[in-house]
């Protein structure tokens, strides 16, 4: 499961105003928290709220995890979630982008430097850092790969082409995706300790398959953010020098284009399931359900024939159908409470 595959809308972006009303409301319920555990709990309710507004498909297979695992997803989520809304969609110019990204990422140092949530808020670290550095602390996550990360978003704020495919993935998808896969392994854990490097192995291969199906949906929305995730190589095979997602005259190319890089992530998405008795019993239904729906999405992509032209999504009812009847009652519920 990737929590920076996101799905929002226009109509559900908070704005930079937003987020620092959240912010600030987060915090002040959790520095009025008696305790430890309460200021997790205040802090929590926010990070779902993020979630909840930003994606749909995440959101409902992250229903199916254990209680605490859950908040903890939601905690990564929120830390990812904010970045990704500085680079796309906050009205700065790059440069005020890049600044922001360096108080977040000097405030990330000053989290996992903190020994409690107390502290971490204490020092000024904003309430949804100080809630995922709690949790790269107490799952032992790598600091280096929140740094892959925002070294990742920093990217997309001065972008430039892949030549490969290989390049992609080396250069932005491992910070943009993979490594949230990591940290998310850290949250599941494995079947036993034996099982860990494969179940990170399977975290990569849905990191991957999960970033390429989003590119492969968003070809015309990144273009108009001065973006191109498609290899050039692969372009280039179809002749297409310079893309334009708006021309009708490249669809039936950029079809086969989007085909080949959904039959790479198809391998992917299948390569994570192979392996997923690696990880922790209690975890493999969320993220099967989530190899599913995005796996659907994937195989909408490649059977479409109309390009960058339409954008495609997995209806409500098809994401139903991959989860277990029995579960169906979390997620209304899940929507109810607040």
């Amino acid at each position: 499961m990737n929590p920076s595959a996101g799905e929002r809308s226009p109509q559900d972006v908070w704005g930079r105003d937003a987020w620092a009303r959240n912010e600030r409301r987060a915090r002040g319920h959790a520095l009025r928290a008696g305790s430890e555990a309460a200021a997790w709990r205040a802090l929590n309710r926010e990070a779902r709220r993020v979630m909840r507004t930003y994606t749909t498909s995440f959101f409902i297979v992250s229903r199916f995890l254990p209680r605490a695992k859950r908040e903890e997803v939601e905690a990564v989520y929120a830390a990812v979630r904010y970045p990704d809304e500085v680079v796309d969609t906050f009205p700065l110019d790059p440069q005020a982008k890049l600044r922001l990204l360096a108080e977040w990422g000097a405030h990330y140092e000053a989290g996992i430097a903190s020994t409690s949530l107390q502290e971490a808020l204490s020092r000024g670290v904003p309430a949804h850092l100080a809630g995922f550095t709690r949790v790269v602390r107490e799952r032992d996550i790598p600091e280096r790969h929140y740094r892959a990360f925002l070294d990742a978003m920093r990217l997309d704020i001065r972008p430039r082409p892949f030549k490969t495919l290989d390049d992609l993935i080396r250069s932005y998808v491992y910070g943009s995706a993979v490594v949230v896969g990591y940290f998310l392994t850290h949250v599941y854990g494995a079947r036993d300790p034996h099982s860990f490097t494969r179940a990170l192995g399977s975290a990569r291969d849905l990191g991957v398959a999960l970033q390429l199906t989003n590119f492969l949906r968003d070809v015309a929305e990144d273009q108009r953010r001065g973006r191109v995730y498609l290899p050039v190589d692969a372009l280039r095979a179809e002749g297409i020098e310079a893309l334009d997602a708006e021309d009708p005259r490249q669809q039936a190319p950029l079809a086969r284009v989007l085909r080949r890089l959904a039959a790479y992530a198809a391998e992917r998405y299948a390569s994570a399931e192979r392996h997923l008795d690696a990880f922790s019993p209690d975890c493999r239904l969320a993220i099967q359900a989530c190899v599913k729906v995005y796996g659907r999405l994937n195989e909408r992509i490649a059977a479409s024939a109309g390009g960058a032209a339409r954008r495609e999504s997995v209806p409500l009812r098809e994401k139903f159908e991959v989860l277990p009847p029995s579960k169906y009652w979390r997620i209304p519920l899940a929507y109810l409470l607040r």
